[in-house]
């Protein structure tokens, strides 16, 4: 089997195996998946010489999750009252008047999987933060917290999104997806639900039309077939999503960041390695036929590396985040504002675009 026949099977918009994946991986130069990629990319999105950007907000909602990851230093167990925090109503709105200052229309709302805090909880704040903001856009929680809802609330998960949808929420970010193979996540978040639950609760929310994003957090015990299990998974996935909604708007992954984990103790360092990165996301491109946009990660690969990941297959660099809080707290530094983002984005070579959730152009 030819390289070439796989780069044609991805430009006839054909499913490429895992086996044919693999070999991607592990023969193809980096200049040609790169070249391929980017040739892809061209074809598949809006406008050839642009690269989207957002600005949105990441609130914590909760630092108390009983979800048990070793990824994560922001969280703490429901016995660290000393540590706790639930953010008030007062800081929502603090916050979110600020984000709206800087021309920002979404809030990223995630948090822990805490033990008291069930579908009433967020009910009340998605009216509240609504009724406040009537255009604020809630691209809020994530599969995991959604099944965490439903099992302390003794609701199915359907519910909690029919719910959820109805108090406020526009969007469903993919938080929670790390590896979707369960040798990993029993390892790394042991405590969050399966691979299949992850991939359920995503389905359910594609039927409703509820849009979604699909991420993946690698560079940790993770194999390099996981990886690619992880891919065709998400491209599966997307193919049962009803013709006409919005299923998966985007891929985002991320390098693992290791600094003061549970995972670093263990053994598990970050590694990160640029070729890799790039590697990773011309892959993504030619297997994920039926994901338009992928995001270059420039909060945990820096602007050097997200900048070639442009020319690499992604098409989008995210957003600014007025504020990150758990990549940030296990080493992960890069920052950039309005102005620095797009400046990036031109000295990549292409025409920076605000866009929203929905990779709708705002400007």
């Amino acid at each position: 089997m030819k390289l070439q026949y796989i780069f044609d099977k991805a430009f006839a918009d054909e499913r490429i195996s895992h086996e044919e994946a693999l070999r991607l991986w592990h023969e193809a130069p980096l200049y040609l998946l790169a070249e391929q990629a980017d040739t892809l990319r061209a074809e598949k999105v809006r406008d050839r010489e642009v690269v989207t950007w957002q600005i949105d907000r990441n609130i914590n909602t909760t630092n108390v999750c009983v979800s048990g990851c070793r990824f994560c230093n922001f969280h703490c167990k429901p016995h660290q009252t000393d540590k706790h925090f639930i953010t008030s109503m007062e800081e929502y709105i603090r916050k979110t008047e600020e984000m709206f200052a800087l021309g920002g229309d979404q809030l990223l709302l995630q948090g822990g999987m805490h033990p008291a805090l069930g579908i009433e909880y967020y009910e009340e704040l998605f009216r509240a933060l609504k009724e406040h903001f009537p255009t604020l856009r809630l691209n809020a929680l994530g599969a995991p917290e959604v099944a965490h809802i439903a099992k302390i609330s003794k609701i199915t998960t359907r519910e909690v999104l029919v719910r959820l949808r109805t108090a406020g929420l526009s969007s469903l970010p993919g938080a929670g997806a790390e590896i979707l193979v369960d040798r990993v996540r029993k390892i790394i978040s042991p405590a969050k639900p399966s691979a299949e639950e992850w991939l359920r609760v995503m389905h359910e929310a594609h039927e409703m039309n509820i849009p979604t994003t699909a991420t993946m957090m690698y560079g940790h015990i993770e194999t390099i077939e996981e990886r690619i299990e992880h891919l065709l998974r998400l491209r599966d996935l997307q193919a049962e999503c009803p013709e006409g909604n919005y299923g998966f708007t985007a891929f985002i992954p991320w390098i693992f960041r290791s600094e003061g984990t549970q995972l670093e103790k263990m053994g598990y360092s970050t590694h990160f390695s640029p070729i890799e990165y790039l590697r990773l996301i011309a892959v993504a491109r030619l297997v994920l036929n039926n994901i338009r946009n992928i995001q270059a990660s420039w909060l945990t690969v820096g602007k050097q590396t997200a900048q070639m990941a442009l020319h690499c297959g992604a098409n989008d660099m995210g957003s600014i985040m007025i504020e990150e809080n758990v990549v940030s707290s296990a080493g992960a530094n890069n920052r950039f504002d309005q102005e620095g983002i797009c400046r990036a984005i031109r000295e990549a070579g292409f025409t920076p675009r605000l866009r929203n959730q929905l990779y709708e152009y705002r400007d």
